[in-house]
């Protein structure tokens, strides 16, 4: 459910799924969201076992790391927004596939938010949270966390990717053009953020 949770929320992540869902099919949509799994793993792992050096670190740093995500997203929706897009009824290159993955892999692990939102979730727990020290329990609440967001990406893969064949280029272009543009809103938000955290507004 934490999985479900983290994931399922529109944003950054869930535009590109469904952007490449609708371009290339199932498999380039999972390895999008599969990069965001990474990173919801690895911020579960920091939660799960208290490393509070990592936590501290980002809390420490965040404007900095809402700087770099930022200027991340506005790539992003700038060049989503320029794109041509062309529905391709053969699947991905490979580089193509690692480049979705690493993209959506950045744009989560820029997200601080995301590291607080797990901290906040298992605290939230309460007395189902595994005790110190209960590794095993720990481990088995990180799988969970795994195991949810993965199954997130790939059902809303394999539902996206059934409208392809609904769907034309003039409606694909538009499609990019709409998630371009949020993309590029919500790195504007982001950036006013990191600005205003780091004192350059007040």
């Amino acid at each position: 459910m934490i999985g479900l949770a983290t994931s399922a929320p529109v944003g950054p992540v869930n535009i590109m799924v469904i952007s490449r869902s609708l371009h290339f099919g199932f498999l380039s949509g999972v390895m999008a969201g599969a990069g965001a799994v990474v990173a919801d793993t690895l911020f579960a792992l920091i939660a799960a076992f208290g490393v509070t050096t990592i936590s501290d670190f980002l809390s420490h740093h965040l404007g900095a790391i809402q700087l770099i995500g930022g200027l991340l997203l506005l790539g992003f929706g700038v060049h989503v927004f320029r794109a041509h897009p062309h529905l391709e009824v053969a699947s991905e290159g490979r580089s193509r596939l690692v480049h979705g993955f690493l993209a959506a892999l950045a744009m989560t692990i820029t997200n601080p938010g995301t590291i607080f939102g797990f901290l906040a979730l298992f605290g939230a727990l309460g007395h189902l949270a595994p005790r110190t020290g209960d590794y095993l329990g720990a481990a088995a609440l990180v799988v969970g966390v795994f195991c949810g967001a993965l199954g997130w990406w790939a059902s809303a893969s394999a539902v996206i990717a059934r409208f392809r064949s609904k769907i034309t280029d003039t409606w694909l272009t538009w499609i990019n053009r709409g998630a371009g543009t949020v993309l590029f809103g919500l790195g504007t938000v982001i950036l006013i953020r990191s600005l205003w955290i780091s004192g350059s507004l007040h």
